[in-house]
């Protein structure tokens, strides 16, 4: 199948379809991690070029309810709902099948409940994210390996947070709090997961 994996830099969903033969591409405007097909470039560019699947992880900073305090603010001028226009148009994308993930966030009430929710640790990761997934003609994904959820840590702010999202150290240093790097290493997809939706949603090609 030919897929697009909408907003993604990491290359980690790219590459596991790729692994079992499939043709991939990721897209964002940031360039990849990783060397492999990539657009570095707007996701509309290329978004009705026929493809069979999409797999989606639009930007969750102004829509995640991690962020209320500043719903307020947002709605103000007009962030959330850019945030929102772009999550509807991945959604109303003409793509037989799509997988559309997010945080726990507003698209709850301005579209619709997500058709499944995931964490790390059902997918052989020791590690708590709680992702939602709105999903067209896919099916739900199957836990492949329930382990431990990870230790915790308290955040500045006074929160209970999972360890590895602010406590990550990349070649012997310690990424800042709040920092662009911590935020990006924040929005990866776990290994787990990403294999799951290549080996899952791959072989799938009924309704």
């Amino acid at each position: 199948m030919r897929i697009l994996v909408a907003c993604e830099y990491s290359g980690a969903v790219r590459d596991a379809f790729i692994a079992l033969g499939h043709e991939a591409m990721s897209c964002d405007l940031l360039p990849t991690d990783k060397p492999g097909p990539h657009y570095e470039g707007d996701l509309f560019d290329l978004i009705d070029d026929g493809w069979d699947m999409m797999i989606a992880f639009p930007p969750c900073t102004h829509l995640a309810v991690s962020g209320a305090r500043h719903f307020a603010a947002k709605r103000a001028d007009g962030r959330q709902q850019e945030g929102i226009d772009f999550f509807m148009r991945c959604a109303n994308a003409r793509i037989e099948r799509f997988a559309i993930e997010n945080p726990v966030g507003v698209m709850s009430n301005q579209w619709r409940k997500p058709d499944q929710i995931i964490q790390p640790w059902q997918f052989g990761d020791n590690a708590q994210k709680t992702t939602c997934l709105w999903l067209k003609n896919l099916p739900l994904l199957t836990h492949t390996e329930i382990v431990e959820k990870g230790d915790f840590y308290i955040a500045p702010s006074g929160k209970k947070l999972p360890a590895w999202y602010g406590d990550t150290v990349v070649n012997g240093k310690k990424i800042g709090w709040n920092t662009p790097e911590l935020k990006k290493i924040r929005s990866k997809t776990f290994q787990g997961i990403a294999n799951a939706m290549a080996q899952q949603w791959g072989a799938h090609n009924g309704h």
